[in-house]
Order: C-alpha cells, then sequence, then structure tokens
C-alpha cells in the first residue's frame, strides 16, 4: 500500500537533519563552498558515495562515523552543485545565511516535489530496494553527471545536471529514511 503522506513526513524529517548541518556550518564557514565548481562538488559526492560503498562491500570501517552522514553530505553537496549551476555569474562568494536557507528550501521544495511524482508513479518501489542498490544508483548518476559535465553540461536526449543532482538527493533521503527504519 502507498502512503505518501508517510513519505512525505519522513521524507521531511531526513531533510531537517541535513539542513540543520548545512545551516551550521554555514554559520561556522560562510559560503567558502562557492568557489567550487559544480565539477568539484560532484567530485565530493563521489568521495561520499564511494566510502558508503567501500563500507558496504567491506562490512566494517575505520572512521567512526555513520554512513548515515555520508548520505546527508551528498543531500548538502547536491544542493550546493544545483545552487551553483542556478549562479553561475554571480562572482559574489560569500552570501548571507537568510539567502542560503531561501536557496536550500526552494531546492529541496522542488526536488520533493519531483519525488512525490515520481513516488506515485512507480508505487514507492524505492521501499522494497536495498541501500547498497541506493548508493550504487548513486554511483550511477555521479558517472552520468560527469559526462555530461565533460560535455559543457550538453545533452541530446537525457535530463541534465540538474535532474541528475535531485535524483541524487531523492535516493539520499531514501537511503536515509531506510537506515532510520532498520534502527
Amino acid at each position: 500500500m502507498i502512503d505518501l503522506e508517510l513519505t512525505s513526513q519522513q521524507y521531511d524529517e531526513a531533510i531537517a537533519t541535513s539542513r540543520d548541518i548545512f545551516v551550521k556550518k554555514t554559520i561556522d564557514y560562510g559560503t567558502a563552498w562557492r568557489v567550487l565548481r559544480p565539477s568539484s562538488l560532484t567530485d565530493q559526492i563521489y568521495i561520499k558515495a564511494s566510502r558508503i560503498r567501500s563500507i558496504e562491500e567491506k562490512g566494517s570501517k575505520k572512521i567512526d562515523e555513520p554512513i548515515s552522514l555520508e548520505f546527508v553530505g551528498i543531500i548538502n553537496y547536491s544542493v550546493m552543485a544545483i545552487v551553483q549551476l542556478e549562479n553561475l555569474d554571480d562572482k559574489n562568494l560569500e552570501w548571507p545565511t537568510d539567502k542560503v536557507k531561501e536557496n536550500y528550501d526552494r531546492i529541496i521544495a522542488n526536488t520533493k516535489e519531483l519525488m512525490m511524482n515520481k513516488n506515485h508513479d512507480y508505487g514507492e518501489a524505492w521501499r522494497e530496494m536495498r541501500v547498497s542498490s541506493m548508493t550504487d544508483l548513486i554511483l550511477m548518476k555521479l558517472l552520468r553527471t560527469k559526462s555530461i559535465e565533460s560535455n559543457d553540461g550538453k545533452t541530446l536526449i537525457s535530463e541534465g545536471l540538474e535532474a541528475n543532482y535531485q535524483d541524487m538527493i531523492n535516493y539520499a533521503v531514501f537511503a536515509l529514511i531506510k537506515l532510520n527504519e532498520n534502527n
């Protein structure tokens, strides 16, 4: 049975944690990330997803940080990448916290709407997936993103960069929901 209301609530809870970390880091560091090109942010997401996959495959880790924080990082770096794509001509590296929050909330609202529409059509198929499959899908989206970036952002038929970042956000949120349900 599809329970879109539950999914919406769980999505909001996962994002609340991610947003809280994002805002606190903005207060601590400012918007130093504004110096990064979208391709650099793609590489940061790749590092996070690679660590998750490595831990999943080895079944152990040496750094005492839960993989849930890596999924949070994927969400937040993806938001940064979308912000950067939207503001390629804005050379102002330091943004006020309120502007950062507004952009974060707008991007997440658009991404959640996309997820809810897809979730309706696909019947919440992600609930039957393994977290490891979500990790693999994020890695696949990253490889697609790198290909599009190598093509100067041009595609013939495929979704563009923003859509791939949105999908990474949504798979990371799904993984956080599943990890939380398993605890």
